[in-house]
């Protein structure tokens, strides 16, 4: 079969939602990264969207957002409902109301995806880590899909950026991120461990930091030191979750640590070999040679420091198993050259030195930073490849295509 062409498959789609009954997208309103660029790559496939949002539909156990949401639903007809990120309460409404719900999750760890409501026969999930898709799956779950995330490069492309503001957001190395050491680092809550379960845990991470591209710490957290992390830091699951203690400790816990020494690690080291511009929330102590700049809008400013950047740094979350993170397709989308961690999910769909650059330790790194920085041509022609890859194949428009064909299978959109 020959693939349809762009403009053929979005009239395809068109003609299939073009109905008073089923052109109508409800939309969960929450706080989100990217809400307003998939609003408008729905709307350019027809759909009309109306807004929607409720407090308790993050309390999995409050019934009042049941009753609420049964109302907002009475007498009306939706395509499907959307979130980002996977909602129970939502998954749980649109079953008993009989409409799909598609959820694009864009979070890792994301424990609601443990909610027993994954089961139900409503669901649409598209998780962007593939080895969580592959896990889920694997594991019996057929509401899963894999879709990597995306970016509006239109946006990114229409950007102009005042010229006196183009020295605050040039930088020769630079990097956009959390350093995971503000409040939120459940690690350092966890005080007054036992000798053993420290020094376990110290060597643990330890260990997990010299490997790129695996994470082990999960299969090997024992009984007894969950039961020690249990003491001081207790967690249970809510009432309809099936996550393990070893999942919670180890991407929710461990992880974020391990984010945080890694990060402070290895901007420490260049900061100390190359011009470094760090915009993130929190200054970070013991680091002085790196440039602070502080927090930037996700909208403007971030897509203006990735495209004026000689050299963006993606030091990836670790509880992201092999997905590509968003902003990855966020420095390609504005056509900055991404240095990256090595991420399996990568190979899949970009070639390593043509559309971006991965590095497999600290000295590798290093050697790469030096090597980038002297050959501009080089660096200018990955960048252009990762833009334009991006563009053709990676966009919000493209990702909406792939869940609608998803979702209507009957509706093929090959000829």
């Amino acid at each position: 079969m020959v693939k349809a062409s762009i403009v053929e498959k979005e009239e395809i789609i068109k003609k299939q939602y073009n109905t008073k009954a089923s052109n109508k997208i409800l939309f969960l309103d929450s706080p989100s990264f990217a809400k307003e660029d998939m609003k408008e790559a729905f709307k350019e496939y027809g759909f009309e969207i109306e807004e929607f949002y409720q407090d308790s539909v993050y309390n999995r156990e409050d019934v009042s957002f049941d009753c609420w949401f049964h109302e907002l639903l009475k007498g009306k007809e939706y395509a499907f409902v959307f979130s980002f990120n996977y909602y129970p309460a939502l998954s749980k409404g649109c079953n008993e109301m009989g409409i799909r719900y598609l959820s694009y999750v864009y979070d890792n760890p994301h424990v609601a995806l443990y909610s027993t409501t994954i089961l139900n026969p409503c669901n649409y999930v598209f998780l962007f880590d593939k080895a969580t898709y592959l896990e889920l799956k694997q594991g019996g779950i057929d509401t899963v899909y894999y879709l990597p995330l995306a970016v509006n490069v239109k946006r990114l492309d229409r950007l102009v950026v005042p010229e006196q503001a183009v020295d605050r957001v040039s930088a020769e190395v630079s990097f956009v991120g959390s350093m995971y050491d503000e409040g939120h680092n459940l690690f350092d809550r966890m005080t007054g461990l036992d000798d053993y379960a420290k020094g376990y845990l110290d060597a643990l991470m330890d260990a997990q930091m010299r490997v790129q591209g695996y994470s082990f710490v999960e299969e090997i957290l024992t009984p007894e030191i969950l039961t020690a992390m249990q003491k001081k830091l207790p967690y249970a699951p809510q009432p309809d979750g099936v996550e393990s203690l070893s999942y919670f400790y180890s991407q929710y816990v461990i992880d974020r640590k391990l984010t945080s020494l890694e990060r402070k690690q290895l901007l420490t080291k260049i900061s100390e070999r190359f011009p470094l511009k760090l915009y993130t929330h929190n200054q970070p102590k013991d680091m002085p040679k790196a440039q602070y700049i502080g927090a930037i809008d996700w909208e403007e400013s971030m897509p203006a420091v990735f495209r004026y950047s000689k050299i963006n740094l993606n030091i990836s979350l670790r509880s992201i198993r092999s997905g590509i993170p968003l902003r990855a397709f966020d420095i390609m989308g504005a056509g900055g050259f991404l240095l990256t961690n090595y991420q399996a999910d990568f190979f899949d769909y970009f070639v390593a030195g043509e559309d971006f650059v991965y590095y497999e330790s600290e000295e590798d790194m290093l050697c790469k930073i030096d090597y980038y920085l002297n050959h501009e041509e080089e660096r200018g022609r990955i960048a252009r490849n990762g833009h334009d890859k991006v563009k053709q194949h990676h966009t919000f428009w493209h990702r909406v295509g792939d869940m609608l064909d998803i979702i209507n299978p009957a509706s093929s959109l090959t000829r």
